[in-house]
């Protein structure tokens, strides 16, 4: 298989279609490309999303059904009601920030600098492997920011951070090829579209799915 070839490879591996010969094949050429690890690492929101519609979808319902003659006309008229009540809710919420913030601006000022979540953390040692992670979790609109910490031993090979959902989903949030032998932790930024609330686990696994160690967030 040519360079490009494997180049264009990455959805489809992303995605899992690939067959297992040549999702060996392109692991092997992973291990090797920077580019396509990241690449890797951007398809998972995209992958998730998928799998969340699959489970979402009837059995009995084909993917690319057509919507029926009413549907549009039903959508239309939920849009419209929806935006009436939305804009009932803005104006209430202008109105009653207007008031407040001239009424007790020091206190509005306070709730503003207290409202956001704590990052949440997790370290872990793996006996068996010995390999040590952290990951600090921020909360964010989109989904959650991550950085990981890695101590590996072992030496130099390519690894994921994997996210694992409450439901079962999993999602590949970064990939990296470690050092080498380093006792300062290897330290990366990633993100996931999953919340702090919505992961139930993180695992860091090699190229090959062997997991070097999980972390368990607190419950």
């Amino acid at each position: 298989m040519r360079s490009l070839e494997r180049h264009r490879d990455v959805g489809a591996y992303a995605l899992g279609v690939l067959d297992e010969a040549e999702a060996f094949r392109f692991e092997d050429h992973l291990m090797e490309c920077p580019r396509c690890a990241a690449e890797v690492t951007e398809f998972g929101a995209t992958t998730r999303q998928l799998m969340l519609y699959r489970r979402a979808t009837p059995r009995f319902v084909h993917p690319m059904a057509q919507p029926g003659p009413r549907m549009l006309d039903r959508l239309l008229a939920e849009v419209a009601t929806r935006r009436r009540a939305g804009r009932r809710r803005l104006l209430f919420a202008m109105a009653a920030s207007v008031a407040f913030a001239v009424s007790v601006p020091g206190i509005a000022m306070m709730a503003q600098g207290g409202s956001e979540d704590p990052p949440v953390r997790v370290a872990a040692t793996d006996a068996r492997t010995g390999v040590w992670a952290q990951v600090t979790t921020e909360d964010e609109a989109s989904g959650s920011q991550v950085e990981l910490k890695v101590k590996d031993s072992a030496g130099s090979r390519p690894c994921h951070l994997v996210i694992v959902g409450r439901d079962g989903s999993e999602e590949t949030a970064t990939s990296w090829h470690g050092p080498g032998h380093d006792a300062q932790p290897h330290t990366m930024m990633a993100s996931s579209s999953m919340h702090p609330d919505e992961i139930a686990r993180y695992e860091i696994r090699t190229a090959t799915g062997e997991r070097l160690v999980m972390l368990e967030p607190p419950s």
